[in-house]
């Protein structure tokens, strides 16, 4: 008898479950039972967006264990995508500098002649000279000496911010002398330098000299005469610097979007030290195979998920930078200029100890160059950017169509303005017949106002009458553009002076 009603209960349960019961619903009232709260519970049968899953009294069953781990596998490449991007974006720029010979402390790659789109970098300029070095400091501190009136910064390999040089920095833009140490220096510091610690060996150093009368000369000079880097335990008898000119070198600084994302970010996590980084994400890295001291061999299954969760990563960063939902992205309301800054703060905080997520990826998938002289307020010093994706109806900027901006009076730039255009695809100079994709204040013909305001025209045919304030655009092609003030002016801060919005002409 007691063997039929076991037979009967469990025939009883196994209904239940078909139709969503769980087996505790069904259970057998024993002496220790009490109500289990609903909330606690598992149901038999789930119905999600990566299909059905099944539990026997919340155990799962084979293929819904096999569908979980693939997508917990996918999440976290996914995740490491959107977080470890900072360090990859520093890697390709570290790949690229080596591609043309700077792979050592004592070489410096220097745009003579300004950047143009021939060479691939995140939304780099065309008004200023760029100067660009890798350092390792993995054989000791470094000695760095800089020209004068530059901007420069260091960013660690992971693009953590390390420290300004130049005229942000503690030399006030009359030249200097730092030194870099090491992760983890315990060793004697000497006097006379302005210290920076970073927490990585390898790290990107940049720095931008500005035209004189639109000459490069001056610049170039100063870097030529005064740039320096050497090991501390070489000041005595420093090496000679090797300076390479790459204005018009066709190169690629730009991390991929594609399975070898990943190679590039182990990359990293092999040569610096675990405690440069944050734990939970080295902890995602490791999940998906990328850990110190490890070979990085993803087997058949978790090579298929990582390559699409690359493109979903890349997909994901694309439209929070070309279409953010962050609201406090935008300047002004109803407008379409957004800063690379959200939250206005170099760190990426929204509030103190928590990280504003998307305002990092944006930014990192979109620029590079961390350093808050590029997100304070600093009145005539340093720089800021104003971005735009669309024209004033929100719509993607067309190359095939021609559209008009106007710069209201008394631009709020003490050095100068400039707009550059940006191809969607790589974020960098937009190639077209134009050397140099932009235009601005330093341009000898372009035409002002006469009460100072400019208006400026970008398509694919200069507009008739126009042509000294056109950028050319490519039919077929989505572009984006950016705004440049160097030495950021009062007007620009308190937001009493606005740029206009990108205007379709009919």
């Amino acid at each position: 008898m007691i063997r039929i009603r076991e037979l009967f209960c469990a025939t009883a349960a196994m209904v239940l479950v078909g139709i969503g019961a769980t087996f505790a619903d069904t259970a057998p009232k024993m002496k220790m039972t009490t109500p289990i709260p609903d909330s606690i519970i598992t149901p038999e049968s789930l119905d999600t967006r990566i299909g059905k899953l099944n539990f026997f009294d919340g155990f799962p069953d084979d293929a819904t264990s096999e569908k979980l781990y693939d997508n917990l596998d996918f999440m976290r490449g996914v995740d490491a995508f959107l977080n470890a991007m900072p360090g990859a974006s520093v890697e390709a720029l570290r790949v690229g500098l080596a591609s043309q010979g700077a792979d050592n402390n004592q070489t410096i790659l220097i745009f003579e002649n300004l950047m143009d789109s021939h060479s691939l970098f995140l939304t780099g300029n065309t008004e200023s000279i760029y100067n660009l070095m890798w350092l390792d400091t993995k054989a000791g501190p470094l000695v760095i000496e800089t020209p004068p009136n530059i901007l420069g910064m260091i960013d660690n390999h992971w693009f953590e911010y390390v420290g300004d040089v130049g005229n942000a920095g503690p030399d006030k833009g009359k030249g200097g002398k730092y030194l870099l140490l090491p992760p983890g220096y315990q060793g004697e510091v000497p006097e006379g330098y302005f210290v920076l610690r970073t927490s990585t060996y390898g790290n990107l150093f940049f720095w931008r000299g500005f035209l004189e009368n639109g000459s490069t000369a001056t610049a170039v000079a100063n870097t030529r005469k005064f740039a320096k880097v050497y090991l501390l335990s070489d000041a005595d008898n420093p090496p000679p610097m090797k300076i390479i000119n790459t204005s018009g070198k066709e190169y690629n600084t730009i991390h991929a979007n594609d399975f070898h994302f990943y190679e590039e970010v182990n990359d990293i996590v092999q040569y610096e030290p675990n405690e440069a980084y944050h734990p939970e994400v080295l902890g995602q890295l490791a999940s998906i195979g990328i850990e110190k001291g490890k070979p990085f061999a993803p087997d058949e299954r978790m090579k298929r998920i990582l390559t699409e969760a690359v493109a979903v990563g890349n997909a994901t960063a694309r439209t929070i930078t070309f279409k953010t939902r962050m609201k406090d992205a935008y300047y002004y309301p109803d407008s379409a200029w957004f800063t690379g800054f959200v939250g206005g703060n170099y760190e990426f905080l929204a509030q103190p100890g928590v990280r504003y997520l998307d305002a990092r990826v944006l930014f990192h998938y979109y620029a590079t160059g961390v350093t808050p002289a590029m997100s304070i307020k600093r009145v005539g010093v340093g720089s800021q950017y104003a971005g735009a994706t669309t024209d004033k109806d929100g719509k993607p900027f067309d190359g095939g169509k021609t559209y008009k901006v106007h710069l209201p009076p008394n631009i709020p730039a003490k050095e100068f303005w400039s707009f550059v255009a940006y191809d969607n695809q790589t974020r960098s100079m937009l190639q077209t017949d134009q050397q140099f994709p932009s235009i601005g204040s330093d341009k000898k013909d372009i035409v002002v106002n006469a009460d100072s305001s400019v208006d400026v025209w970008f398509g694919p045919k200069a507009p008739e009458g126009h042509e000294a304030n056109w950028v050319q655009t490519v039919p077929g092609k989505g572009w984006n553009v950016l705004l440049r003030l160097y030495g950021p002016l009062e007007p620009w801060f308190d937001k009493t002076w606005k740029p206009g919005e990108f205007e379709l002409v009919r």
